[in-house]
């Protein structure tokens, strides 16, 4: 089953972590580490959740889970952020979605629409080697409203200035495909084509 784009298509956007990079494993670590400083549980099952949206609404679930009294959950995100970029090297790609921006990479408008913030996005895209193929790209930093919230996405067509409708969204997590769909765009859920 081959990875494409709609034919009505005139631009695409990756989602980032979870899409492009396979992060999660690299996440999810470095949440456990977090949690260990803070001698609290990490829920795994709130990944699926919560993916796409900014690290901090991690964080504070975490507190309220935990009940943790007293922590700061903009020093957690520090913690979290720090630790995952001390193990960017670990990132692998996800052949199949990277395949198709090397596909269409000057041939139409390429963009990331990331919940990731602008250092953890430009990292991960240098550490995949693709950094250089975007024309956009829209992190947590850029937005005031985040997935579901169609506003990345919708961002990432006005700065490639395409329509909206004939843009084309590849997403791994639920918000992501929400805020997709709000949009107005076509959407792949590229699931089914990820490597196990």
């Amino acid at each position: 089953m081959k990875l494409d784009k709609h034919p009505e298509a005139k631009a695409l956007i990756f989602d980032l972590d979870g899409t492009l990079s396979d992060s999660l494993p690299v996440h999810i670590a470095t949440w456990h580490k977090v949690c260990e400083h803070y001698n609290c549980h990490f829920d795994e099952s709130m990944v699926e959740e919560l993916t796409g949206m900014p690290t901090i609404q991690f964080a504070y679930r975490i507190i309220k889970d935990n009940q943790l009294e007293g922590v700061d959950a903009e020093e957690m995100v520090r913690m979290k952020q720090e630790t995952f970029w001390d193990s960017v090297h670990q990132l692998r790609p996800h052949e199949k979605v990277v395949q198709l921006v090397h596909d269409y990479h000057g041939k139409i408008p390429l963009a990331v629409g990331t919940g990731a913030s602008r250092k953890s996005a430009e990292l991960q895209l240098k550490t995949l080697n693709i950094f250089d193929k975007f024309d956009a790209i829209v992190t947590a930093d850029d937005v005031n409203e985040h997935k579901p919230e169609p506003q990345t996405f919708l961002r990432c067509a006005e700065l490639v200035n395409i329509d909206p409708t004939l843009c084309h969204v590849y997403e791994d997590g639920i918000l992501g495909m929400q805020a997709a769909k709000t949009a107005g765009m076509f959407l792949t859920d590229v699931r089914p084509y990820l490597e196990n």
